[in-house]
C-alpha cells in the first residue's frame, strides 16, 4: 500500500490535492482513500491531508505516520514543522521549491524531487495555487497515477467550476509533469509576470 502525506497551509488546497490523488487512483481501478487532518486552523496555518492507494481493500483509517510519498506544497514548512517525520531512505519526497533547497534538507530519503509549482501557478493562474500543479510532478516521479487519470480526476472534481478553470488546471498539471527544474526553465516560467 502506498501512503501519501501532503503538507501545506490552510487555503492552499491540500485536502483537494489528496482527493484528486484518490480519484485518479479509482480511475485506474485501484482502491484509494483521502482525508484531511486539521482542526480550527485558519488560512495560512500548517495542515496535512492523507491519501492511500492499494490494489486491495484499505481497512486502516488512521493518519499516515510512515509515508511512502511526501508532497510538500509550501517549502517554508520545512523550517517550521517536522514534515519529514516517519520518512526513510525510500520515501519519495516532492517539494515545491527551487533545487537549491537540497542542501538544507534533513531527511534520510534518497528520492527527493523539486517542482517549480509556484512559478507554473503564477504564470497560468496569476496566483500561488499549487495543489493541482504539484500533482503533475507527483504523477511523473512516483508513477502511482497516470497523467491521463489525473486529468480525468480534475475534470470530475472541478466540473462545477467551469471549462476555463478545468483547462487551466490541466495545462498546469501537464507543465509540471514535463518540467525538469533548471534555472533556465524557472526564468522562462516567471518571465513576463506582472
Amino acid at each position: 500500500m502506498e501512503q501519501i502525506r501532503v503538507h501545506g497551509r490552510g487555503g492552499q488546497g491540500v485536502v483537494t490535492a489528496a482527493e484528486l490523488i484518490a480519484i485518479a487512483a479509482f480511475f485506474e481501478g485501484r482502491e484509494a482513500q483521502a482525508f484531511p487532518n486539521f482542526g480550527v486552523e485558519r488560512t495560512g496555518a500548517p495542515i496535512q491531508a492523507f491519501a492511500r492507494i492499494s490494489d486491495q481493500a484499505i481497512i486502516v483509517r488512521e493518519q499516515i505516520y510512515r509515508p511512502t510519498v511526501l508532497i510538500i506544497q509550501d517549502s517554508s514548512l520545512i523550517n517550521t514543522a517536522d514534515v519529514f517525520a516517519g520518512s526513510d531512505k525510500n520515501t519519495k519526497i516532492i517539494i515545491n521549491a527551487p533545487d537549491s533547497h537540497r542542501q538544507k534538507l534533513k531527511t534520510p530519503s534518497r528520492h527527493i524531487y523539486f517542482s517549480p509549482a509556484t512559478a507554473i501557478a503564477l504564470k497560468i493562474f496569476g496566483k500561488n495555487i499549487v495543489n493541482t500543479v504539484i500533482l503533475g510532478a507527483f504523477a511523473r516521479y512516483t508513477g502511482l497515477i497516470s497523467l491521463e487519470s489525473l486529468e480525468k480526476a480534475v475534470r470530475v472534481k472541478f466540473a462545477s467550476k467551469g471549462p476555463e478553470i478545468i483547462k487551466k488546471n490541466i495545462i498546469a498539471i501537464e507543465q509540471a509533469y514535463r518540467t525538469d527544474l533548471s534555472p533556465d526553465i524557472i526564468n522562462q516560467l516567471t518571465a513576463g509576470r506582472d
